[in-house]
C-alpha cells in the first residue's frame, strides 16, 4: 500500500511538472511573439490656423528659348549681336562665308545653260521629224523617239532648275537672322570658326536666344488648394532681390491633372517683363488668393517617410496596425511641416519611423514618459523651517567647543563673577 501511495505521489508530481513546463513554454512563446512586434512612439498632428493667401516657390523661365544653328556649311565672317543684346525678329545676327556652295551654284547654273541648249535642239529635231512623219517620209517609231528625247530634255531642265534653287537657298542661309524678338543669352562662335550645318554631332549652336517678355513661372499647387486655382485669375510674384515689391501676374494654364506622386497641380503663371528687370532662371514666390476653409495641420519633420512612391506618414489605427498614408505637404517650418491633406488631429502618427515599417504591420505603442503630466512644484526643493536648521546645528556647535584647548576656553564675564 505504501508503494502505491508513493507511486501516486510521483505521478502527481510529474503531472504538475509537465503542466508547469507547458505553461512556461506558452508564456515564453507569447513573450517572444510580443518582442517581435516593434514598439513605436506616436504623436498627434497639431491644428494650424488657416490663411487666405497661398505662397509657393517657383522658377522664372523664358517664355520661349531656342538655340540658333547654321543651315549651311562655311566660315563665320562676322557676328553682329553679342550676349545681352536685345533683338527684334528678323535682325541680322551673323554672316557666313560659303566658298563650296558658291562654286556649286556656279556649276549648277552652267549645267542648266547646257540643258537649255540641248532642249532647244531636241525641240527642233522633234518638230522636223513630226513633219516628216506626216509626209510618210519616216516611220512613226522614229518620230516618237525624237519626241521622247525632247520631253527628256524638258525633265532635265526641271531638275537643273530645282538644283539651282536649292543652292540659291543655301546661299541665302549665309546670313543668320533672329527667329523671334528677345535677348541673346549665349554666343558660341568667333570670326573664322568653321561652321557646320544642323544640330548633329558636327554642328554646334551659334547663339542662344530667349524671349523674356513675358516670363513663365511654374509652381506646384497642393491638391487641397487646386480648386481655388482658376485660369486667368490675378496673382502676384515676389523676388528676394526686390524686397517690398510685388509683380502682377496671371494664371496662364494648369495641367488639369493631379500628379499622383506629389499630389500637386502643375500651374503656369505669366509675368509681364517689359522693362527686363526680371531675369530667367531666378527663384521667386507666387502668391495665390485662396479660401480659408482648408484644414491644415503640422507634424514633426522626423515623422516623414520618403518612399519611391512619394512622401508618406505612418498612422497607427485602433487595431495597432500601421497605415502608410500619402500626404500633401505645404510649408516647411524647419522642425515641422505643414500637411494640407492626408491626416487629421485625431490620428496617431509615428515619429522616427524605421525604414522597414510596412503598410498593415502590427506595432506596439510606447507608453508616455513618466515625467509627463506631473506637477512641476513636486520637483522643486521644499523650504526648511528656521528652527529645524538651528536644532541641527546644536550638536555641531558642541563638537567644535569640545575640540578647543583648555587655554582657549571662554572666560566668564565680569557680570557673572560679581554675582557669585
Amino acid at each position: 500500500m505504501v508503494v502505491g501511495v508513493a507511486l501516486l505521489i510521483l505521478l502527481a508530481a510529474g503531472a504538475v511538472t509537465l503542466i508547469s513546463r507547458a505553461s512556461h513554454e506558452r508564456a515564453l512563446a507569447k513573450e517572444t511573439e510580443q518582442s517581435s512586434i516593434p514598439t513605436v512612439a506616436v504623436v498627434h498632428p497639431l491644428a494650424e490656423k488657416p490663411d487666405e493667401e497661398l505662397v509657393l516657390p517657383g522658377s522664372l523661365q523664358a517664355f520661349a528659348e531656342s538655340p540658333i544653328y547654321a543651315r549651311t556649311n562655311g566660315y563665320l565672317v562676322r557676328w553682329y549681336k553679342d550676349i545681352g543684346s536685345r533683338v527684334q525678329e528678323g535682325d541680322l545676327l551673323a554672316t557666313i562665308d560659303t566658298p563650296e556652295i558658291d562654286q556649286e551654284l556656279n556649276q549648277s547654273r552652267a549645267a542648266r545653260q547646257q540643258i537649255v541648249a540641248q532642249l532647244e535642239l531636241a525641240k527642233i529635231s522633234a518638230d522636223r521629224w513630226e513633219n516628216l512623219r506626216k509626209s510618210d517620209s519616216v516611220s512613226a517609231q522614229e518620230a516618237d523617239q525624237q519626241t521622247s528625247g525632247y520631253k527628256q530634255a524638258e525633265a532635265n531642265l526641271a531638275a537643273a532648275d530645282a538644283n539651282v534653287r536649292r543652292l540659291e537657298q543655301l546661299e541665302g542661309f549665309k546670313k543668320v537672322y533672329a527667329p523671334f524678338s528677345g535677348v541673346i543669352t549665349k554666343r558660341n562662335v568667333d570670326p573664322g570658326a568653321l561652321i557646320n550645318a544642323g544640330a548633329g554631332a558636327a554642328g554646334r549652336e551659334l547663339f542662344d536666344m530667349a524671349r523674356v517678355d513675358p516670363l513663365r513661372v511654374y509652381t506646384s499647387v497642393p491638391q487641397a488648394y487646386a480648386p481655388f486655382i482658376r485660369v486667368g485669375a490675378s496673382t502676384t510674384v515676389t523676388l528676394q532681390e526686390f524686397p517690398g515689391q510685388r509683380f502682377l501676374a496671371k494664371v496662364a494654364r494648369t495641367a488639369e491633372s493631379i500628379d499622383p506622386n506629389t499630389r500637386t497641380l502643375l500651374t503656369e503663371v505669366d509675368v509681364p517683363n517689359r522693362d527686363g528687370r526680371l531675369l530667367p532662371g531666378s527663384f521667386g514666390e507666387v502668391h495665390f488668393a485662396v479660401g480659408s476653409n482648408v484644414n491644415k495641420v503640422t507634424v514633426p519633420v522626423n515623422a516623414m517617410l520618403f518612399r519611391s512612391e512619394g512622401s508618406r506618414l505612418a498612422v497607427v489605427g485602433p487595431d495597432n496596425k500601421v497605415q502608410l498614408r500619402p500626404i500633401s505637404i505645404g510649408k516647411d517650418y524647419g522642425t515641422t511641416l505643414e500637411v494640407l491633406a492626408g491626416v487629421s488631429i485625431q490620428d496617431q502618427i509615428v515619429i522616427n519611423p524605421p525604414d522597414s515599417l510596412e503598410d498593415g504591420q502590427q506595432v506596439n505603442i510606447a507608453p508616455a514618459s513618466p515625467g509627463q503630466g506631473q506637477d512641476q512644484s513636486a520637483a522643486q526643493p521644499q523650504a526648511v523651517p528656521q528652527s529645524t536648521r538651528q536644532e541641527e546645528n546644536i550638536p555641531e556647535q558642541q563638537q567644535r567647543n569640545a575640540q578647543r584647548q583648555p587655554g582657549q576656553q571662554r572666560k566668564p564675564s565680569k557680570a557673572n563673577g560679581s554675582g557669585q
